[in-house]
């Protein structure tokens, strides 16, 4: 493995690759965290993994994705993955707003975007032979039942002063909503029904009320939408079909990067990732205590781009969405910058492949 990437794993993923290797048989769930245009610093890593490894040996294959983690698996789980993979990253690279844009027009543009990526392609993406595709939102509880400008700014502000005094303080605010493949549950749900209705009680597996909602053609985009409509820059999406009366946003809000009960899948969690940290939702980023461990993790493997590898990216950093401001009235500056960034990406790739060729257990670093 060169420098490009770093390897955490836990210990019963450590004792398998130790004994075994890393193959694409052992794994049956892969996450994908919130965090914008970090996602297109792994662009490459995303094309090997879902087009060249992991078809290699083909089975069910559960793909957990928050906000732009749950855009690039969308796009993973169409007939042509490289195609759509790569329309993605086009389409997301070329976004552009004015200066001070509302959030009625950011939220009509990335509409407008999931239609050009996945009008008319419900069923091909629901009906993978391989892939199951889970999405993660929030739903609003009192005082986040409403969207508006008042309503929306006052209750996030509170349940940001909740967060910081205990993650668990913020299920005041906040449910957990799970839109799943309606051919089986992600193994992290063990318990409850895989299409509760409003009147059955949700699951519980941490603090968070979790609601299960079963994908269709119907509610497909809505759910990608609600998984991205960032409070304050987009606005909360509403009606969503089959899905629990109420305003939905971002999943990353309470799953940032995704922290949930791995540790029930019998396989491999392969977790392609920004950072080489686990943080458990949007609020803990300011939080460094705030770090994800523990049995949970028992089984992940987690594949990110190395802090050398970083350090010799354009800005030493990956994509972020603080270039919209910092390229302001500069968006060809910006998509330059980007389209490197992810051509950058294939050296992952490559590194990710040749570990798996052979496995150096002495540097995979403990999660």
């Amino acid at each position: 493995m060169n420098s490009a990437l770093v390897i955490r794993a836990g210990p019963r993923a450590l004792e398998r690759i130790r004994r075994d290797g890393l193959d694409p048989a052992m794994v049956d769930m892969i996450p994908g965290a919130a965090g914008g245009p970090k996602g297109l610093g792994i662009a490459g890593l995303d094309r090997v993994l879902f087009t060249e490894w992991l078809p290699r040996a083909p089975r069910t294959r559960h793909l957990v994705g928050a906000s732009i983690g749950a855009w690039r698996f969308a796009a993973a789980c169409c007939a042509d993955a490289r195609s759509a993979l790569d329309d993605f990253t086009r389409a997301y690279t070329e976004q552009s707003y004015p200066r001070r844009p509302t959030r009625r027009f950011v939220s009509d543009s990335a509409r407008e975007m999931l239609r050009a990526l996945f009008a008319h392609r419900e069923e091909e993406i629901l009906s993978h032979p391989h892939h199951r595709l889970h999405i993660l939102a929030v739903r609003g509880r009192w005082p986040l039942t409403r969207d508006s400008g008042l309503h929306t700014s006052l209750g996030f502000g509170a349940a940001a002063l909740a967060n910081a005094i205990g993650r668990r303080h913020l299920a005041r605010f906040i449910d957990r909503t799970v839109f799943h493949d309606a051919r089986g549950r992600p193994p992290f749900i063990a318990v409850g029904s895989l299409a509760a209705p409003a009147d059955v009680p949700p699951i519980r597996f941490d603090a968070f009320h979790t609601h299960t909602v079963c994908l269709d053609r119907e509610n497909l985009r809505h759910a990608l939408m609600a998984s991205a409509s960032i409070p304050l820059v987009l606005e909360g999406v509403s009606g969503i079909p089959q899905a629990p009366a109420g305003v939905y946003w971002d999943g990353g809000i309470i799953d940032y990067h995704l922290h949930l009960p791995y540790h029930r899948s019998e396989g491999l969690v392969l977790y392609p990732h920004f950072t080489d940290r686990i943080v458990p939702g949007w609020l803990d980023k300011g939080l460094p205590w705030r770090r994800a461990s523990g049995e949970w993790l028992d089984n992940v493997v987690l594949v990110a781009p190395s802090r050398e590898y970083l350090a010799k990216l354009p800005h030493g950093k990956l994509p972020d969405r603080k270039d919209f401001a910092r390229f302001a009235g500069d968006d060809a500056g910006r998509m330059r910058y980007w389209r490197q960034a992810i051509a950058e990406s294939e050296r992952l790739a490559e590194a990710f492949l040749e570990f798996t060729r052979r496995p150096d257990v002495g540097k995979i670093g403990a999660l």
